[in-house]
């Protein structure tokens, strides 16, 4: 069964949502994380998104994270070991397949890191580029509507063209 794709109109409460699991991820995790940062489009006033709060949290050694698996627990993040993210760890917060929260565990000095904040970023500096995204995730939503992978593969070429400009920003 595909992961159904839901897009929502953006809401201010996405970026309380987030302040209040990163201090509960803070408090959890003793200050081992170097940086908890909230990422995707949830992140960027405006945009639409599925109502899905991603969560990013930096360390130095990706190993780290095997530490935080019994902290996180605890908070309802699930541990969800995934073969093909051998640069990051993820869980998953809520139901499975009706997550609420993604939580993200990178090296600080990763190119993954390093884009997401990029991209991040550079949509809440541009506004144009926050309405070419969401005119894009509101036309592949309508055409993957059943099928979230898809859907992500084909925003794929989108996110990488801005991240190129972020850096040559």
């Amino acid at each position: 069964m595909a992961e159904e794709v839901i897009i929502t109109e953006y809401t201010p409460e996405w970026a309380a949502e987030f302040e209040r699991e990163k201090a509960k991820i803070q408090q959890s995790l003793q200050h081992k994380a170097v940086y908890i940062e909230h990422i995707g489009s949830t992140s960027v006033v405006g945009l639409p998104s599925k109502p899905i709060v991603d969560i990013a949290v930096g360390v130095h050694h990706l190993e780290e994270a095997d530490l935080f698996i019994g902290p996180l627990n605890t908070l309802g993040y699930k541990y969800v070991p995934k073969m093909e993210f051998h640069t990051r760890r993820f869980f998953r917060k809520g139901e499975w397949r009706k997550g609420t929260h993604h939580l993200h565990v990178y090296e600080i000095t990763s190119n993954e890191w390093e884009s997401n904040l990029l991209f991040r970023n550079y949509l809440r500096s541009h506004q144009e580029k926050v309405g070419e995204y969401a005119t894009l995730k509101k036309h592949l939503a309508s055409i993957y509507s059943e099928d979230r992978v898809t859907y992500t593969k084909m925003k794929a070429p989108f996110i990488q063209s801005v991240i190129e400009l972020a850096r040559k920003s």
